[in-house]
């Protein structure tokens, strides 16, 4: 399907290139038809707020893809410095809703394997179709919660990079992301600005877990005065079978050490 003259892709590719990512055209061809089945599912469904060419490819698309200022590994697989297998990185989305950041992440980074986790069955129907027509390959839809699939003998510490997007207080979100990672692997939680507070508050919650001290990635979105965060925390032990607990409490009751 040719998208060419119906979409201006070229503040897209600015955009891109400020991340020094370069996509080919079949690549760019991908981001137009996952856009089209955002919109189009997003009709009888509730997947985004943002609808709009250029805010899509902006809020949603390139905001994914600023990844790689955290984790610079994924432009460069060979000289990747987390994971076993240079160029065979593994990452799971917790909480991907409506595919963000992990689809963006494997159209760009096609060797990368990514699984989509997702409590929402509807969701994971729409993520299922985006896969399907867009003919991707080693990328997973999971449906479930990660207070289960967290838990041994399922999806823990089984991958070199976990990412969210959800909306959540970074003490929750480390609680439900970093039983994911693998010792050496890390989580990175997407952010707006002016977090400092939310951050200190889960310094704890991040060393009980097994992680180092955060380091944080501060930025604009491409062509914005959007303020962005990246806190990637590194998994340096193994995280404590009690974590996480139970459905609730992570939101509910924080840890606070």
């Amino acid at each position: 399907m040719n998208h060419d003259l119906k979409y201006d892709l070229s503040s897209f590719r600015e955009d891109l290139k400020e991340l020094s990512v370069s996509l080919t055209g079949e690549q760019e061809e991908q981001f137009l038809s996952f856009y089209e089945l955002l919109v189009e599912w997003n009709s009888f469904m509730n997947l985004t707020a943002i609808t709009e060419f250029d805010e899509v490819m902006k809020k949603h698309f390139v905001d994914s893809l600023t990844l790689v200022k955290a984790v610079p590994a994924l432009l460069d697989p060979a000289s990747a410095s987390i994971g076993n297998l240079p160029g065979k990185l593994s990452l799971i989305d917790v909480g991907t809703g409506a595919g963000f950041p992990g689809i963006p992440l494997k159209i760009a980074f096609p060797e990368l394997e990514v699984t989509l986790l997702d409590s929402l069955q509807k969701r994971v129907g729409f993520l299922n179709e985006v896969i399907s027509r867009l003919s991707l390959t080693g990328i997973t839809a999971v449906h479930g919660r990660a207070e289960d699939f967290a838990r041994p003998g399922r999806l823990r510490e089984s991958f070199d990079i976990c990412v969210s997007r959800a909306v959540a207080t970074l003490s929750t979100l480390s609680e439900y992301c970093i039983p994911f990672v693998k010792k050496g692997g890390c989580f990175v939680s997407y952010k707006g600005s002016d977090v400092e507070e939310e951050a200190a508050s889960a310094r704890e919650a991040v060393r009980i877990l097994g992680g180092e001290e955060p380091r944080v990635f501060s930025f604009f979105l491409p062509g914005s005065d959007m303020g962005r965060n990246l806190y990637l925390i590194r998994k340096k032990a193994p995280t404590p079978g009690r974590y996480p607990r139970k459905a609730g409490l992570p939101a509910k009751e924080p840890i606070h050490g």
